[in-house]
């Protein structure tokens, strides 16, 4: 099940928009940055609703390990960094795996601000073996260590060139969420 996550997290993140041309890692990263106001905190389920700046209002679950929740309060502001990055690259049929290649984790840092705030940062690794490529439309079908088998839609085509049917493409996904109350 972790490795289905690990799988569906890391291509669907970006939904395979790059692929890397033969034998060249493809780093692709982002940032999303959400401003809102807290409407809502749930001590007993340890949830707090924020609506976001463009009207959106969403509920989150916070885990008990962030020490300051208790200062949260209604009406504070946040602002949400949320960054992820995404390397891939292409090896052939047979060739080794990278060294580097670890099974990933999550590590959590307290903010030392006055007010709340806080990251957690998130790194999964997984190597898919291409399994259909049809450059046509163009899609790519691709295979975890688990067997789950995806296809997904290729943003830049030109970034199939090189990659055939057999090669594995080696995933770091990593995100990182930085949460403060203005």
């Amino acid at each position: 099940m972790a490795m289905k996550k690990t799988l569906a997290v890391a291509t669907a993140a970006l939904a395979l928009p790059v692929l890397a041309l033969a034998q060249q890692p493809v780093v692709e990263t982002s940032e999303v940055v959400v401003k809102g106001t807290i409407q809502a905190i749930t001590p007993a389920t340890r949830t707090v609703t924020v609506k976001t700046d463009e009207g959106v209002v969403r509920t989150f679950a916070v885990k008990p390990d962030v020490k300051r929740f208790g200062e949260l309060k209604v009406g504070d502001r946040l602002t949400a960094r949320y960054h992820e990055a995404l390397v891939m690259e292409v090896r052939k049929a047979g060739a080794a795996a990278p060294r580097s290649a670890t099974p990933g984790g999550e590590a959590r840092v307290a903010g030392k601000a006055v007010k709340p705030s806080g990251a957690i940062v998130q790194q999964q690794v997984a190597t898919v073996e291409v399994k259909a490529i049809d450059t046509k439309v163009p899609l790519i079908t691709v295979a975890g260590p688990d067997g789950t088998v995806v296809t997904y839609k290729v943003d830049h085509p030109e970034r199939l060139q090189g990659v055939k049917v057999g090669d594995k493409i080696d995933i770091t996904y990593t995100e990182a969420l930085i949460v403060n109350v203005d």
